[in-house]
């Protein structure tokens, strides 16, 4: 049985932003918008609606964080204008009358507690798709010895997500499964899930990268520290798969591919139907335009041209 462990920090229990004050969008241009769903998007949501409102001051932005699996549930129900999902749509969703179009790109990254006993060991090592599906599905991976390449005896404790997710659904993904194939002790919330492994020097866990990395040193947490992956299971980082020192080397690994996809994957805005508020489609609109401006700094990664174009033409905008 999967226990149930509820951690929370300072930022998780600030789970909801609202930018200004209103109501439901008028004829004057005004309004409010409501956004749920995604840890991964939530951070990037935020800052675009900050800075959509300096150009929209009468339009204020109701945003909260809650897990992909609310954040589409929650826009199919109409709960919200806008669902933030950071996972593939389903063909059932789309048939309950799903719009999507994708904003932003990041990855879900393997993290492991900074005092970690064989953590030297591991940042030399790093871990194979296939030592993870240990750890995570099959739990033929149980100590860190095992995986660190010596013969430590530490157990390995294992968490994962609680809430239905995007980083888990695209871990498990990346592993040959699903969410509910995911063995350990179920956390809430990307906040959770990385303050669970940070206090715990035996655990590992999972992370969309902006929990993993300080937004303003851009190097990884105290107390954090990302497992390297060993893509051609070689038993060593090389130079071209050392790309964790900060979270600017890790999106270039992103961007260009090295980082494999999944883990990597688009982040979206999900509607019921295609948005016919005004200001709904205005606020998609400038996320798609001006609001790449901000995705960079922000620690995501820019969809591209064709990407932005294609949304641009699936929200019907010149």
């Amino acid at each position: 049985m999967r226990r149930m462990l509820r951690a929370w920090t300072a930022g998780a229990a600030a789970a909801a932003a609202v930018i200004g004050h209103g109501c439901r969008p008028a004829g004057d241009g005004g309004g409010t918008i409501a956004v749920s769903g995604a840890w991964a998007l939530y951070p990037m949501a935020v800052r675009w609606a900050e800075e959509f409102r300096k150009s929209h001051p009468a339009v204020s932005i109701d945003i909260s964080a809650g897990g992909a699996g609310k954040g589409i549930a929650d826009a199919l129900a109409g709960v919200v204008d806008i669902g933030m999902v950071s996972r593939e749509i389903s063909p059932e969703e789309a048939s309950r009358g799903a719009w999507w179009i994708a904003v932003t790109k990041d990855a879900v990254v393997p993290v492991v507690s900074a005092a970690n006993p064989v953590l030297d060991d591991l940042m030399r090592a790093g871990a194979t798709r296939d030592e993870l599906r240990g750890v995570w599905m099959t739990g033929t991976v149980a100590g860190w010895g095992a995986l660190a390449g010596t013969d430590a005896p530490h157990p390995i404790h294992v968490y994962t997500r609680s809430d239905a997710c995007g980083a888990a659904q695209t871990l498990a993904a990346f592993l040959g499964g699903a969410q509910e194939d995911l063995r350990g002790t179920g956390v809430y919330g990307d906040p959770g899930l990385a303050e669970a492994v940070r206090r715990d020097a035996l655990g590992i866990g999972y992370n969309n990268v902006n929990y993993v990395y300080d937004g303003r040193t851009r190097r990884p947490v105290e107390g954090l520290r990302v497992l390297p992956l060993d893509l051609d299971g070689n038993g060593r980082i090389d130079e071209g798969e050392d790309f964790y020192a900060d979270r600017d080397a890790l999106a270039a690994a992103i961007r260009d591919g090295r980082y494999p996809s999944p883990p990597a994957r688009e982040l979206y805005f999900v509607c019921r139907g295609k948005p016919e508020s005004e200001i709904v489609r205005a606020f998609i609109r400038w996320s798609l335009t001006e609001g790449q401006r901000f995705v960079e700094e922000a620690g995501y990664i820019n969809l591209g041209e064709s990407r932005i174009a294609e949304g641009m033409g699936r929200l019907g905008a010149e």
